[in-house]
């Protein structure tokens, strides 16, 4: 026994042994070291966030319109930058940045095309990482780690516009989960020290603990990925505003209708401010074209360039020349939607990599909302597309298959659907091929025979490494690196310092800031967070605008912070800051850009509408005239965010068809009494002062003067006469046996039984025909067959009624009940007193769905 001790010690504390014991503790301390560093970096929390930063006010677009007439042949702008979206602003800001003077202008608003319509998403993309895999493309691997990277740099750029989000696959084939599981694995290897968090895997418990609303059958587990999600179109705002920092001059508004060129090479642009028609020369020593889609028609311009510096507009188009420019944008539609906050948890997104025909999907909490998207396809180009409907409905389709059976996906609830234009590009070289050859996976930068530099397609999440590159190619092309007399302007030309520049609101800003926001200007929560969240450290300047309020009178709380919306944390003060500190001059602007409302709920923002136009008249000095202008623009530009024209006919149609102005003064008062006073004298006369009548109504089956409707709780949905409509069609196409007797009258009041026997036969109706049926009923024949029928399949499954091949009337009402609420949006009902009322039961946040 000792011999077998002394041996067994011997063993173990021999050198090898020890080398052993000592290579695994210290294995086992580095990997526990690594995992205690691992995870995304907060900013540190100071002082400094508990007290406003020092106040900043930019100069006005009346300034920045001066700055651009004061420039000349002498003294040009080192570059023009043609563009206000991602890469334009990014681009501008780098420039800037540099010490080069920077002009930058933009037609419409700021991010007002495709950086404010993305998926939302900071990310290298895990299935563009897949193809790369898969296809051993080494561009793609390529695109997919630079994309990492300025991921951790876009977050660290702006922490208060960006964040990390968890995005759960879930798996239904055991199979995928390794497949799924090494792809994320691979994912985070490939993206190394600027990884966000480490993916993991998740039991099939866990993963419904944490997505309740996902479907149970079949599921196996979940494997969840991190990537960044950002505000875009606050992302561009910030980019604009640090760029003015910087002493760059940017005007939104303001389009650029002709190029001159001195020799060979473009050297300004005619401008025209688009809110007074006034047009001027804007010179510059290079030209930058970062219209995104739209890059075709500026280099159409540029090769139609005039050498005359006084940049005349072409008197006719035969006085212009032939555009030599062949195009090589090829512009692809996404369309996204969004649906109440209860389609999925606050904090953990969804991806589905595998839809039905191929394309992927994400499902994203987003500001109180959840976007779903995206699709893929050819369109034409335009300044706001309108989401198809037939899209619209394949996303609700695909997003039906991962949710729970208990849920009930209705057209009803999306609350706002729009369509972004992606530019994919053509290599200039292979301009002449057809279809997909020789687009361009990233981005691309020309120079055409006139010197002009084109960036375009890339995405958000590189913005910042395409605006790098635009720039270096910029000072080469230019020789910028010199001024117009020869002298050497400093390396600090040639060298970006964007990587390490904050944003405006990023320097005093902490994720506690919004506590300081609450304990100075008494403000809700839910405000104080999404002011923090918005606008970083210049939230205090928007608190600073807010005015105090009290609703009811009895010192209640919020002291500041007026709501624009109920349902939503956007108040008025933000109209205001938006108006004075981020050129906004238009109520879409406000809305949509400075403000989400629009993409959150157009029906909110509807509503919302006459107050942002009354703040911004009172600011901007507009008239009567003018307001009801603003409101017309913005009800067309509803309308390509989801917003049905026939909605706000019905909500309106008592004050004209659009909302009206709140007037400011008596005199404003006076013009919209003595219209209302109009409107009820025409209204009077068009129905003969109620003489007349408004014309032939269908009535509904009655019973000694009540409507009989059976006790049926799906018909709760149905007007009176729908109900009698729907009967109709369905004796119509069912056998031939006589319809059941209908009593002119009975003595007693109908019991529920003699009102069921009114609508009961023994006829049924087979089930491939109800699509048919429903054709024949006024509502229902304004969709096409395609669409009624999916619908269709969706309710008949959620009714029980799959398998079967006949149903009686009774299940046939069922049917239609549940394809109304699944298909239509709920309807609203203006009363004589004006106050709204909501047709079916409305449900948080989902009312007013378009």
């Amino acid at each position: 026994m000792p011999a077998v001790l002394s041996t067994l010690r011997n063993r173990l504390l021999s050198r090898r042994a020890l080398i052993y014991a000592s290579s695994s503790l210290l294995a086992g301390s580095g990997l526990t070291l690594y995992y205690l560093k691992s995870g995304p970096s907060f900013p540190p929390s100071t002082k400094e966030s508990r007290r406003p930063p020092p106040p900043w006010t930019p100069p006005s677009r009346f300034d920045n319109l001066q700055s651009l007439k004061a420039s000349s042949q002498q003294e040009p702008f080192d570059l023009l930058i043609v563009g206000g979206g991602a890469t334009g602003s990014g681009a501008a800001l780098d420039a800037a940045s540099r010490g080069l003077k920077v002009a930058l202008v933009e037609r419409d608003d700021f991010a007002a095309g495709t950086s404010s319509k993305s998926t939302k998403l900071v990310h290298g993309g895990v299935r563009y990482l897949q193809k790369a895999i898969m296809e051993l493309d080494r561009e793609q691997w390529a695109l997919v780690k630079e994309a990492l990277k300025e991921r951790k740099v876009f977050l660290h750029t702006a922490p208060y516009l960006s964040h990390m989000l968890p995005i759960m696959l879930p798996v239904y084939n055991i199979i995928q989960l390794p497949y799924y599981f090494a792809g994320c694995k691979m994912y985070d290897i490939l993206a190394g020290s600027e990884n966000m968090s480490s993916s993991y895997m998740m039991s099939r418990s866990k993963a419904l603990e944490t997505f309740p609303m996902l479907k149970q059958e079949g599921l196996v587990g979940a494997v969840v990925y991190y990537d960044g999600q950002h505000n875009d179109s606050r992302m561009n705002t910030a980019l604009v505003m640090s760029a003015v920092k910087y002493g760059a001059v940017v005007a939104n508004y303001t389009e650029v209708l002709s190029f001159y060129k001195s020799g060979e090479k473009l050297q300004g642009a005619r401008v025209r401010d688009e809110l007074t028609g006034e047009e001027f020369v804007v010179h510059a020593r290079g030209i930058i074209n970062a219209t995104g889609p739209f890059s075709d028609a500026l280099l159409h311009m540029s090769s139609q360039a005039s050498t005359d510096s006084a940049c005349p507009k072409p008197t006719s188009s035969a006085a212009t020349p032939a555009s030599q420019h062949k195009n090589i944008v090829a512009p692809s539609s996404g369309i996204h939607i969004t649906l109440p906050n209860y389609y999925a948890p606050k904090t953990m997104g969804l991806l589905d990599p595998a839809t039905s025909d191929g394309r992927v999907i994400f499902f994203l909490p987003w500001q109180g909302g959840v976007i779903a998207g995206t699709t893929d396809a050819p369109a034409p180009l335009e300044k706001d597309p309108v989401a198809p409907e037939e899209e619209i409905r394949w996303v609700l389709e695909e997003v039906r298959h991962y949710l729970s059976p208990d849920i009930k996906v209705r057209r009803g609830d999306v609350l706002s659907a729009w369509s972004g234009l992606r530019p994919l590009v053509r290599d200039p070289t292979h301009a002449e091929a057809s279809g997909t050859a020789g687009l361009v996976r990233s981005h691309m930068i020309y120079v055409d025979p006139q010197g002009m530099l084109t960036i375009a397609g890339g995405k958000w999440t590189t913005y910042r490494a395409m605006a790098e590159e635009t720039i270096d190619r910029a000072v080469k092309e230019f020789n910028l690196r010199y001024d117009l007399l020869g002298k050497d302007r400093g390396s600090q030309i040639e060298k970006c310092i964007t990587e390490n520049v904050r944003l405006v609101g990023s320097d005093h800003w902490g994720r506690n800031m919004f506590i300081g926001l609450i304990q100075r200007y008494g403000l809700d929560t839910e405000v104080a967070k999404h002011l923090s969240e918005s606008y970083g450290d210049r939230a205090w300047t928007v608190c600073d605008l807010a005015e105090q309020f009290d609703e009811t009178n009895d010192g209640g709380w919020p002291l500041h912070g007026k709501r624009l919306c109920d349902l939503y944390p956007y108040i008025e003060a933000e109209v205001r800051y938006a108006v004075e500190y981020e050129y906004a001059v238009k109520a879409t602007d406000v809305l949509a850009r400075r403000t989400r409302l629009t993409f959150l709920n157009a029906q909110a923002a509807l509503d919302a509408l006459p107050r942002v136009v009354d703040i911004m008249a009172f600011h901007l000095g507009w008239d009567l005239a003018r307001k009801k202008q603003e409101i017309r623009s913005t009800v067309k530009f509803l309308e390509s965010m989801g917003l049905k024209r026939e909605v706000v006919d019905a909500q309106y149609k008592d004050v004209g068809g659009y909302p009206e102005p709140i007037p400011r003064g008596w005199r404003q008062t006076l013009v919209i009494e003595s219209e209302r006073t109009l409107r009820r004298i025409l209204s009077s006369f068009s129905t003969g002062f109620g003489l007349l009548g408004t014309g032939a109504k269908y009535e509904p089956v009655v019973v000694d003067g009540w409507p009989a409707v059976p006790p049926v709780y799906s018909r709760a949905k149905f007007e009176k006469g729908e109900l009698a409509a729907l009967r109709n069609a369905f004796e119509a196409s069912t056998t031939d046996l006589p319809p059941a007797s209908v009593p002119s009258s009975v003595e007693s009041i109908p019991t529920p039984n003699s009102m069921t026997a009114i609508f009961s036969s023994n006829r049924l109706l087979p089930i491939s025909q109800v699509v048919e049926v429903l054709r024949k009923v006024p509502g229902y024949q304004e969709m096409s067959t395609s669409d009624l029928s999916k619908d269709l399949n969706y309710v008949i499954e959620e009714a029980g009624f799959k398998g079967r091949k006949d149903i009686d009337f009774e299940e046939f009402v069922e049917i239609c009940g549940d394809l109304k609420e699944v298909t239509f949006a709920p309807a609203l009902v203006t009363h004589d007193s004006g106050k709204k009322h909501r047709k079916a039961i409305p449900v948080e946040k989902s009312g007013g769905g378009v």
